[in-house]
């Protein structure tokens, strides 16, 4: 039989995540940065100067005005984050152009998503500051997570545990496979 006990009642269970180390020893002085400091470093600014570095960064599109690329640390496989080359923390602070040239993004990537992995639905979100949970909150940014009926499963359920079965690599090379084969 199941335990459906309270889990805050039971000891941590633990998960070796050794490629988390690369992240966490990349935190600096600027993740203590306040939000919205010049200071703060943006790595979707740096992906977005960086071209020929798109396939190590996993970008999947990349605009005149934006990139469309996998989350490095993804919530399902094929989460997406969309973000304009300037950085910006809060949506606001573009303006209108900006913006149009933000939401067409999103709308390419949720195209994109929908014709390559076929999810049921698409959780479709902002964290605007650091208080919202943004990891980057000097660089407003979109996610996009695609969803099936029962994609939370036991291991997320009962081990707080999220399984991605396929790699940043793989799945960078699916989506641009689609979007070349529809470009």
């Amino acid at each position: 039989m199941p335990d459906t006990s309270d889990p805050a009642e039971h000891p941590a269970r633990t998960l070796w995540a050794p490629w988390r180390l690369e992240y966490l020893e990349s935190l600096g002085d600027e993740t203590k940065a306040p939000a919205g400091s010049e200071e703060s470093a943006s790595f979707l600014r740096e992906y977005f100067l960086h071209p020929e570095r798109d396939e190590a960064n996993h970008v999947v599109v990349r605009e005149a005005d934006g990139l469309i690329l996998l989350n490095r640390y993804p919530y399902a496989n094929g989460h997406l984050l969309v973000a304009l080359g300037e950085a910006r923390p809060t949506l606001l602070d573009y303006d209108e152009r900006q913006r149009a040239a933000l939401w067409r993004l999103v709308d390419s990537a949720a195209a994109l998503m929908q014709r390559t992995l076929q999810p049921q639905g698409i959780n479709i979100g902002i964290n605007q500051g650091r208080a919202a949970g943004a990891g980057v909150p000097t660089h407003l940014h979109v996610h996009l997570v695609p969803r099936w009926s029962g994609d939370v499963n036991f291991m997320e359920t009962v081990g707080r545990v999220r399984v991605i079965p396929a790699s940043l690599d793989a799945m960078a090379a699916r989506y641009r496979r689609v979007r070349s084969a529809n470009a």
